[in-house]
């Protein structure tokens, strides 16, 4: 990537800025020009930040499950930018919980959510006010899992497709005010998550009864296996961060943005081939056997 020469292009908030794709967006947006509010929850995660970033990057301290949180970065971000509003809100923040659906927690689903979606809408209705004094833009991190859907990606294949859904509809009502949103879809990226994923898993396989465990435990593991080695194979992080760059200074945005292996060509896949051929792909594509014994 060629260096980038820093202007003043205003203020952006970035959730989830501690690693991988948010932490990414914080360090690159800062080095071109913006004042970036990067998210994170830990004080460590704030201090790492800072050794690597221009002063121009600002660590706040927000949980987008936590309302009081929200207000709190919201007002110190009103604090220093004042009238001038933000250019940009990056939600990035989220989590991905994967089971078969038969044996998923209902904890671990209500968590994917609050923190996938609930907490998005959470941030998003609280900066808008300094959006709107800014007309900035909103750009929502979901995946390609907001339009396909993969074995044992239920609870998080579900979250981003409620992200696709909502971020269209804000995206229409926000153009009244000439407001853009846009949404960056990621294929397969490699980021920290990939290491904990295995160890998640198992962790959800010793939630498993005994009988879940003795039906579905071979099967999610090689597909969590498989899962892991797409993920090694993707894109770094900062392809996605320089797309997000992209959307923020585009004269006119697209509306989605695919980043990434995977992308594009399982979307277009699930378009062409017949639902169950589709599901046989998927199957072959993660990993799973074609049968298991009841």
């Amino acid at each position: 990537m060629t260096d980038i020469i820093p202007i003043n292009r205003g203020a952006v908030v970035v959730t989830g800025a501690s690693s991988g794709m948010g932490r990414a967006c914080a360090l690159l947006l800062a080095q071109a020009g913006y004042h970036v509010f990067a998210g994170v929850r830990k004080e460590q995660d704030a201090l790492a930040l800072k050794q690597q970033a221009p002063a121009s990057l600002t660590p706040i301290f927000l949980d987008v499950t936590d309302a009081d949180s929200i207000t709190a970065a919201a007002m110190q971000v009103t604090e220093t930018v004042g009238e001038a509003g933000l250019t940009g809100l990056v939600n990035c923040a989220g989590i991905g919980v994967t089971a078969p659906m038969e044996l998923l927690p209902i904890t671990e689903l209500r968590r994917q959510f609050e923190i996938n979606v609930i907490g998005q809408v959470a941030v998003t209705q609280a900066f808008l006010p300094l959006i709107r004094a800014a007309r900035g833009r909103i750009i929502h991190v979901g995946s390609v899992g907001g339009k396909i859907t993969i074995p044992f990606g239920g609870p998080l294949c579900a979250s981003k497709y409620a992200i696709e859904s909502i971020n269209d509809a804000l995206r229409m009502e926000l153009a009244l005010w000439g407001i853009e949103v846009c949404l960056i879809a990621p294929g397969s990226i490699r980021t920290p998550a990939v290491g904990k994923l295995v160890k998640d898993s198992e962790a959800m396989i010793s939630t498993f009864p005994e009988e879940g465990a003795r039906r579905y435990a071979a099967a999610y593991r090689a597909f969590v296996q498989t899962f892991v080695k797409h993920e090694e194979a993707g894109a770094c992080p900062e392809v996605m961060a320089a797309v997000v760059l992209k959307a923020l200074t585009a004269r006119l945005p697209r509306t989605r943005y695919p980043v990434g292996p995977l992308s594009r060509r399982l979307p277009w896949l699930s378009r062409v081939l017949p639902p169950r051929v589709f599901d046989r792909v998927k199957a072959r594509l993660f990993g799973l056997p074609r049968y298991v014994e009841a």
